[in-house]
C-alpha cells in the first residue's frame, strides 16, 4: 500500500469538514451552508424520501424540518478514498427528529443510514457531485420524559454561530 500524500490528507480533511457542514446545516436549517456542500448540478437520491438535486434536497428539508421541534444528525464512521480531484466517501449517520404528535404528545423518530457520496474538487473547492442515502432502519416512539428545556436554536441565533464567528474575526 503506497504512503498517503499530503494532498490526500488535505482532501480527506476538507471532505470531513464539508460533511460536518452538511449535518450542521441540517440541524440549524442553514440553507446557504447546506447548498454549499453540493455542486449545483449534483443529483441526490434519498430513496423513497427524495430524488432530485442536492440543492433541491436542502429546500425539501427546510420545509419538512421547520415544523419539527428539534433534530440532530450525528456522523459515525467516515471512510474516504481520494483520486486526484475526485473522491468517494461513506459516512454513517443517525438522525433523531423531535416532533409534536397530533394529540399534543412528543414523539421522536430515529433513522439510521449511510451517505454514499461522490466528490469533486472544482475551482479549488470540494463539494458533493452525487449523493445516495442508504436507509438502514428507523423507529418512532413516544417521549415519556423530557428532563431539561431545549437550549439551542435552529437558526443563526444558536450560540455556535457567535462562537465560530468570533474565531473567524
Amino acid at each position: 500500500m503506497p504512503a498517503i500524500t499530503l494532498d490526500e490528507l488535505l482532501a480527506k480533511d476538507a471532505i470531513r469538514e464539508r460533511l460536518h457542514d452538511y449535518v450542521r446545516a441540517m440541524d440549524c436549517i442553514d440553507d446557504d451552508l447546506g447548498r454549499s456542500v453540493f455542486h449545483a448540478d449534483a443529483p441526490a437520491d434519498y430513496g423513497d424520501i427524495y430524488r432530485g438535486t442536492g440543492h433541491g434536497f436542502i429546500d425539501f428539508v427546510h420545509v419538512a424540518h421547520v415544523g419539527m421541534l428539534a433534530h440532530q444528525h450525528q456522523l459515525g464512521s467516515i471512510g474516504i478514498v481520494v483520486n486526484g480531484d475526485r473522491a468517494a466517501s461513506e459516512a454513517y449517520v443517525t438522525v433523531t427528529l423531535r416532533m409534536k404528535a397530533p394529540d399534543g404528545t412528543l414523539q421522536d423518530s430515529r433513522s439510521h443510514g449511510r451517505y454514499l457520496d461522490q466528490w469533486e474538487k472544482r475551482d479549488g473547492r470540494w463539494a458533493i457531485s452525487a449523493r445516495r442515502y442508504v436507509h438502514l432502519f428507523d423507529d418512532l416512539y413516544p417521549v415519556t420524559l423530557q428532563q431539561f428545556p431545549t437550549e439551542g436554536s435552529r437558526s443563526p441565533g444558536d450560540p455556535s454561530y457567535a462562537l465560530f464567528g468570533n474565531m473567524r474575526s
